[in-house]
């Protein structure tokens, strides 16, 4: 038992002094202009498709919760994480964005070799929120890359469609995420889109539509979702303002318009309807939650000095 107490206290010490080496300001002399570079570039992206906000928005919640903020989303080999199922899904353009802004800085003489794809990707999160109505907020810099990406290291570490609020606070709270954390970063559900396959079991059971949702959108998802649909067509997860990044995600729980189980749990769970109504009331109150949140998913198992590395091609280790 004491064996397990110390091993859990030095866990603790090593996350929390490699976050702590963390800082707004991290390129200051190396590469004062990297957020503005990074931004220009994102922005390009962003006019060339929509696309490209909910791809790196999901891409950098999925790339953290698996081996910690490191970039190893990225990597490609025979056996990599996005080749897991729970990745297949990850859009290109996600990818594609963090790849163009880091031969943007890279294109800079003074920058070249100096900054992380994990911090790339980190500040092109918040560009894409920004871009696309909500709040802009400074990042914390300082990640190295990882040199390990593994299939296996992605099995049972992503929230699944039909996770209970029980199920969704134990995964989240492994990543020192509250239930007021889970609930604000569940709310980047406002863009983007899901395939049909995801949420097919809440529209076609034995009973006829899962009780949870709202029977007119049941009924509009069936028409769009037909059985047998081709597995490459997209819903919007918001279908209210799917390109806008606002508190509406929150207020379709309030009509039982959740896409997934795991999005409407948070309404229809007591715990957990208090915050979501909050949100839905208050989009202050939102954006300054997601804010929060995002600083705390941002280190999440970070990689700092000796640690990790600085990749020279974010889909390979150097």
């Amino acid at each position: 038992m004491k064996k397990q107490i110390l091993s859990l206290v030095l866990l603790s010490f090593f996350v929390a002094t490699s976050y702590a080496q963390l800082r707004q300001n991290f390129y200051q002399t190396s590469c004062p202009n990297v957020e503005s570079i990074v931004r220009s570039a994102v922005t390009k992206k962003f006019l060339q498709t929509f696309v490209t906000a909910p791809g790196t928005l999901r891409l950098f919640f999925h790339d953290c919760f698996v081996r910690g903020c490191d970039a190893s989303v990225f990597l490609s080999n025979p056996n990599a994480e996005r080749d897991h199922h729970d990745d297949l899904s990850l859009a290109g353009d996600g990818f594609d964005t963090v790849i163009k802004a880091k031969a943007a800085v890279d294109s800079n003489p003074n920058c070249r070799n100096k900054v992380s794809c994990a911090d790339i990707l980190a500040l092109a999160t918040r560009d894409v929120v920004a871009l696309t109505g909500g709040p802009s907020y400074k990042v914390e810099l300082g990640r190295r890359d990882g040199r390990i990406s593994t299939k296996k290291s992605v099995q049972h570490k992503l929230p699944h469609p039909e996770f209970t609020l029980d199920q969704l606070n134990t995964m989240f709270a492994s990543h020192g995420l509250s239930q007021t954390d889970m609930i604000a970063l569940s709310g980047a559900h406002t863009l983007g889109f899901s395939h049909c396959s995801q949420f097919s079991k809440r529209i076609y059971t034995k009973s006829g539509i899962d009780r949870t949702l709202n029977t007119k959108y049941a009924l509009q998802l069936r028409q769009m979702c037909p059985v047998n649909v081709d597995p490459r067509i997209a819903i919007n997860m918001d279908p209210t303002t799917p390109r806008t990044f606002d508190n509406v995600y929150y207020q379709n729980l309030q009509q039982g318009k959740g896409l997934f189980i795991s999005d409407q749990i948070l309404y229809t769970d007591n715990r957990s309807r208090p915050t979501v109504n909050l949100f839905a009331s208050n989009n202050n109150a939102f954006n300054q939650a997601f804010v929060a949140a995002m600083t705390k998913l941002g280190r999440v198992g970070v990689l700092t000095g000796n640690q990790g590395e600085i990749r020279r091609d974010c889909s390979r280790v150097n």
